[in-house]
């Protein structure tokens, strides 16, 4: 990924006030700013698939279920990262505090990120290094526009582990105790270019 912006880093504290006011998302990677591209007809329509696939089967728990606008923050104790995950779960407890910034997320249980020919590469490799790194994340699926074909990394212990799902396979996202045919998910998707 090269940057957009600034070629130049600046601060978190920067980047998260100039967001505010953005015409255009960007993605944050320790003090450089990339601006994000358009998604294609597909891509919208599995994340609204699954954002209300999420929705529906969580509504009236401590559960919310976030699409394309709300930041998480990510990385490893000496990286501040921010990125714009196509869904994202998150589920307060009893315990928890009111969230820093109403702009950001810093601790979800579930991302799903819909895979894009331009940043897939950046969703396998950077943004799961990024990810797996957030305390309470559990799991992390990459859902594929083009075919239907899930990977679903799920943390055990200190580990993740690699599930990839097909067409005909159940997808189980333990995080959100949510069973379904990987299917459903492209369900009002086929034959959408």
């Amino acid at each position: 990924m090269q940057p957009l912006m600034k070629t130049y880093p600046i601060t978190a504290a920067e980047y998260l006030e100039a967001e505010k006011t953005a015409e255009v998302k960007h993605e944050f990677v320790n003090g450089y700013v990339y601006a994000m591209v358009g998604a294609s007809r597909r891509h919208n329509l599995l994340t609204v698939s699954l954002a209300t696939l999420l929705n529906t089967h969580l509504k009236g728990t401590r559960c919310q279920v976030f699409a394309s606008d709300m930041k998480v923050r990510a990385g490893g104790k000496n990286d501040t990262m921010f990125f714009y995950p196509d869904v994202m779960v998150v589920c307060s407890h009893p315990s928890d505090e009111t969230p820093k910034d109403p702009y950001v997320e810093e601790a979800p249980k579930l991302i799903i990120e819909v895979l894009s020919p331009s940043t897939e590469q950046y969703d396998r490799l950077g943004k799961l290094a990024a990810y797996t790194q957030i305390a309470r994340l559990e799991e992390y699926l990459l859902v594929d526009q083009q075919d239907m074909l899930v990977d679903l990394y799920r943390r055990s212990g200190e580990q993740w582990q690699l599930t990839q799902l097909k067409k005909g396979d159940q997808l189980v996202l333990n995080s959100v105790e949510l069973e379904l045919p990987v299917a459903d998910i492209y369900r009002d998707v086929i034959g959408v270019v």
